[in-house]
């Protein structure tokens, strides 16, 4: 037996490239949750409803609702797609892109509005009001954020800024399996016990996007190159 013979045979390591659509996969069932209730909604407005207690803020400001719709689900969609490596190797990551953001800029401003101006429903209160203030602002201001960063070149804070803002944008349907457990056990919320599961459906998308946004950061996926100006003179 050579020497050669002799030695263990290390397995090589194989990628498998199907795994790189399981988190957008993930997101994108993750998302047919709002998709759904929300072309519902489309649904019904265009039939010309009943006004009732239930339906009134949207039949009243049909506009605000069908942007908010339309921008979260092109948002919601589109986003979950930017999480695949290889499309964010290719051109279509950019236009994707420059549809997504702005969608999603919609989604928060006109969700801000309707909370602010709509006749919201007696079991919200006042705390979820404010909840969704806050992280509609958040969302909004995140996606800002992450424009101006790939416009000067800073692809990293890019990422980081857009899956943030993806993050609270998506929580729509994390928040179902926060309340549906609560709905399933004790019936229906009070208002501040309600406040409080639709509160836990973003921050629990908002630790889970600074995990995914360390871990890049480990891997060091973002380190600075030519290719950061390069992204940023084609998004000009």
């Amino acid at each position: 037996m050579t020497e050669a013979s002799a030695r263990p045979t290390v397995p090589r390591t194989t990628r498998h490239p199907g795994r790189e659509w399981l988190a957008p996969a993930g997101l994108i069932l993750l998302s047919l949750v709002p998709v759904v209730a929300g072309s519902m909604r489309l649904t019904e407005l265009a039939s010309d409803p009943v006004v009732t207690a239930d339906n009134a803020r949207f039949v009243v400001f049909p506009a605000p609702v069908v942007v908010h719709i339309v921008g979260a689900t092109v948002f919601a969609l589109l986003g979950a797609l930017q999480f695949a490596p290889s499309l964010r190797r290719h051109r279509w990551h950019r236009i994707s892109g420059r549809i997504a953001a702005p969608a999603g800029f919609l989604a928060a401003v006109s969700g801000l509005w309707l909370t602010v101006f709509s006749d919201l429903p007696a079991s919200d209160g006042q705390a979820l009001g404010v909840i969704r203030l806050v992280f509609g602002t958040a969302m909004a201001g995140s996606i800002v954020v992450a424009v101006v960063a790939v416009r000067r070149g800073d692809i990293r804070r890019h990422s980081a800024w857009m899956t943030r803002g993806y993050a609270i944008g998506l929580a729509a349907g994390t928040q179902v399996f926060t309340m549906l457990p609560w709905l399933l056990l004790f019936g229906e919320p009070d208002v501040n016990v309600r406040a409080a599961l639709m509160a836990a459906g973003w921050v629990i998308n908002l630790a889970v996007a600074e995990i995914v946004i360390r871990r890049r950061d480990a891997r060091g996926m973002f380190r600075p190159s030519g290719r950061s100006a390069r992204a940023a003179a084609a998004l000009r």
